[in-house]
């Protein structure tokens, strides 16, 4: 019995282990928050499915990536790179912006597969 909770543990440990490797193999596409309060680039293309978008915060204020049709919100300090990770299999345009620069406003186009 005891040794099946060690085993447990061990497999629980390596699950942990292998996920951050998963989120770096999709396909990855990024997201600046500018100095001058933009966003770069304002309309990004990405295709159906699961992908990582990467968030940079390049302003000296904070930001937070914000989309209210994906439920997505993602708060980035002054300087701080991060990422989160979507599944869409719905091709669209989905409006983000950034809550705390209500101007900053971008579309992400999900494409369809070829």
């Amino acid at each position: 019995m005891a040794a099946s909770r060690y085993w447990f543990a061990a497999l629980a440990l390596m699950a942990g282990l292998v996920a951050p490797t998963l989120a770096d193999d999709l396909p990855t596409f990024t997201i600046t928050f500018t100095a001058d309060g933009t966003i770069d680039p304002p309309r990004i293309e990405v295709p159906a499915g699961r992908f990582k978008l990467v968030l940079i915060n390049q302003s000296k204020d904070p930001v937070e990536f914000e989309s209210l049709p994906l439920r997505k919100e993602k708060v980035l300090g002054p300087g701080v790179k991060s990422f989160v990770v979507l599944s869409i299999s719905r091709p669209a345009e989905y409006p983000f912006f950034d809550d705390f620069h209500q101007d900053a406003r971008g579309t992400l186009v999900v494409l369809p597969n070829p």
